[in-house]
């Protein structure tokens, strides 16, 4: 049964190096030397609703482009009104470095004009990204529980009056867009209405956030997250998506979608070393005299599961958690849930371990319990092995009907080894994604949760943990066999040296607990023995 445990063991630690090797990041790329470097931002989408006709207006004449700054309690943005886009947004809760003096986080950054983002285009309206709008205002403040609105418009040469309304709230991070669109001139106009959102192949800022980055889309009830390489071929569409953006580890910029109003995301390469998402509206048809209105909801900040389920259009789909996501959801509430007690997520981590531990304490128990049986058998398995050395079939049956009457599981051993691999993977998923744990300190040398141990302290010891629980465990194995697995406590903790030190405290706090375990374990058993 050792030998199925060994076996088990390799085969998780093949699969965790394979599912790195086939689900890491796309390589970085490095952009052409043509135009700065932007951080990821939202597109837009439509809905179309009969609106009343304002009064005709007059094409206004040429001007320059300008700022025009809004600063919320969240965030703080500043539109071009060229395009009514954005040119840069800074979270304000949230900073590139751990402790005092980090600079905020900046998801978006761009002084080229053509890769401002939240650009709009409507080729049949003689609309591009290059149209200078007019603000409703210079600045903008937003107190917390205020809203406030700032309005761009632009007007063609044909008559088409087109309003882009940005509507803030004081207290989240997501904002609404509107699109009024009104055709005052005397000819039918028809276009469909294209957001564009660009996202810098190479960010500027260097921070592990940008180990994993790209477009995400969320359409037919299935995330897409196109990788750079494939989009080599071509450009990638997404038809009636529910949202559509870019993301980075811990932070999404994203386009959701008002009752269906996207037709389609498309996300290309650029050659000046972007990616492009153009999110478009169904066509949009309008007579003489006729207008529409179109909404869509924005949203720039982190990956909090319940920041993002607070949006709706199952925006928390935009953290990815793979096949172990029915376990790493409860996990990560869990953890939440036990911050919110203790304040500290190093604790969260400890008492969530320690509920695992009492959850799987029967079946550890039981496992224990037939290993050492087990090895009290291995006498006779020795002779029965001699008996019939010859006689495979013949020495399997006699085998069974040893365990059969000593009333031995075989696999019982395996057992609690074999679920607590998805529980781990799950857990891993969990704490290595979790913005919670970004910049999160715990105790005295390791100040960040989500980073490596510094000192590499935690996986040295839990290395040692290993070994104890080794030198703990009944062993049926081979000579050749122990010392393969006495090699495994050295894999892990090379394995573990650069994993987030949060991850690292969960698995060493698990050694230490299964530890006492074993030792109570065995002398509840010897001490039944005797008597």
């Amino acid at each position: 049964m050792e030998k199925r445990a060994l076996i088990a063991v390799v085969l998780s630690i093949l699969f965790f190096y394979g599912y790195t090797a086939l689900f890491s990041p796309p390589p970085k790329e490095t952009p052409k030397p043509v135009a700065t470097a932007t951080q990821s931002q939202p597109a837009q989408q439509v809905t179309a609703a009969p609106v009343p006709v304002a009064v005709p207006a007059q094409p206004q004449p040429a001007v320059a482009a300008r700022d025009v700054s809004v600063d919320t309690p969240a965030y703080s943005v500043t539109f071009s009104t060229q395009g009514g886009s954005i040119k840069r947004l800074d979270l304000k809760r949230y900073h590139e470095t751990a402790g005092p003096g980090g600079k905020n986080v900046t998801l978006v950054s761009e002084d080229n004009p053509s890769n401002y983002t939240i650009g709009l285009r409507a080729p049949g309206f003689g609309l591009d990204q290059n149209a200078v709008f007019v603000p409703s205002a210079d600045a903008l403040t937003v107190g917390p529980g205020e809203k406030k609105q700032l309005s761009f418009t632009w007007v063609s040469p044909a008559g088409v009056t087109v309003t882009k309304t940005y509507n803030f709230s004081g207290d989240g991070y997501g904002l609404e867009i509107q699109y009024q669109v009104t055709n005052s001139g005397s000819a039918r106009v028809s276009s469909p209405v294209q957001t564009v959102q660009t996202y810098p192949l190479v960010p500027k800022v260097k921070e592990s956030r940008f180990e994993t980055f790209g477009p995400v889309t969320f359409a037919q009830d299935k995330l897409f997250e196109d990788k750079v390489k494939d989009l080599e071929s071509g450009a990638k569409t997404h038809a009636a998506p529910l949202w559509s953006g870019f993301a980075d580890k811990y932070f999404l910029s994203a386009v959701l979608a008002h009752e269906g109003s996207m037709a389609a995301a498309t996300i290309r390469k650029t050659a000046s070393g972007y990616l492009e998402n153009t999110i478009s509206s169904p066509e949009l048809s309008l007579n003489p005299g006729e207008g529409r209105a179109l909404t869509y909801r924005l949203f720039f900040g982190p990956k909090d599961i319940d920041v993002l389920k607070a949006q709706g259009n199952s925006l928390e789909r935009a953290i990815n958690l793979g096949w172990f996501a029915m376990l790493a959801k409860p996990l990560l509430h869990s953890l939440k849930f036990f911050h919110n007690y203790t304040g500290n997520y190093g604790i969260a981590i400890i008492i969530i371990t320690v509920i695992i531990k009492v959850i799987f304490y029967p079946l550890t128990h039981s496992s224990y319990k037939s290993m050492k049986e087990m090895q009290k058998l291995q006498p006779k398995m020795q002779q029965l092995r001699e008996k019939y050395k010859n006689d495979r079939e013949a020495m399997n049956r006699a085998m069974m009907e040893l365990y059969q009457t000593h009333k031995v599981n075989p696999v019982g051993g395996c057992l609690p080894m074999l679920v607590q691999i998805p529980v781990f993977f799950a857990l891993y998923k969990a704490l290595m994604f979790s913005i919670e744990l970004r910049h999160a300190p715990f105790m005295l040398w390791i100040t960040d949760l989500a980073a490596k141990d510094p000192y590499y302290v935690t996986p040295i010891i839990m290395g040692v943990t290993m070994v104890i629980q080794q030198k703990m465990t009944p062993s049926q194995m081979d000579p050749v066999q122990q010392k393969m697995m006495m090699a495994l406590p050295v894999v892990f903790t090379f394995m573990f040296l650069n994993f987030p030190s949060g991850l690292v405290l969960y698995w060493l706090v698990n050694n230490v607990l299964t530890i006492i375990q074993q030792y109570y374990i065995n002398r509840s058993i010897s001490t039944a023995e005797a008597k």
